[in-house]
């Protein structure tokens, strides 16, 4: 059974750092790619970020472009968001996901976390 398990949320400053992190057991993980999704309370969710299976390729919303970072360790099983220069409009639930190509749909996404929360104080 796949699971994918997030952590590294917490209450941060505006201007603060946090990093993220997701890791999945029960399959292959460098075989998907995996991507950074987040829902704020009363909107959708969207698109933060993905990376492919071997870490060459990334992919960023344009909100978080120059102030996040994903990347990935194989040999851990985990995928990571480096999140700096946080904006109280970060604020939200974050979800990691695992695909099969890097994009911003979510419909292309398999499997999913259950999200940590990401607070952002001004």
């Amino acid at each position: 059974q796949v699971q994918l398990v997030e952590s590294g949320g917490g209450l941060v400053q505006a201007g603060g750092s946090l990093r993220l992190s997701c890791a999945e057991s029960g399959r292959t993980f460098s075989s998907y790619a995996m991507g950074w999704f987040r829902q704020a309370p009363g909107k959708e969710r969207e698109f933060v970020a993905a990376i492919s299976w071997s870490g060459a390729s990334t992919y960023y919303a344009d909100s978080v472009k120059g102030r996040f970072t994903i990347n990935r360790d194989n040999a851990k099983n985990t995928v990571y968001l480096q999140m700096s220069s946080l904006k109280p409009e970060d604020t939200a639930v974050y979800y990691c996901a695992a695909g099969r190509a890097v994009t911003s749909r979510m419909s292309e996404y398999e499997d999913w976390g259950q999200g940590t929360q990401v607070t952002v104080s001004s």
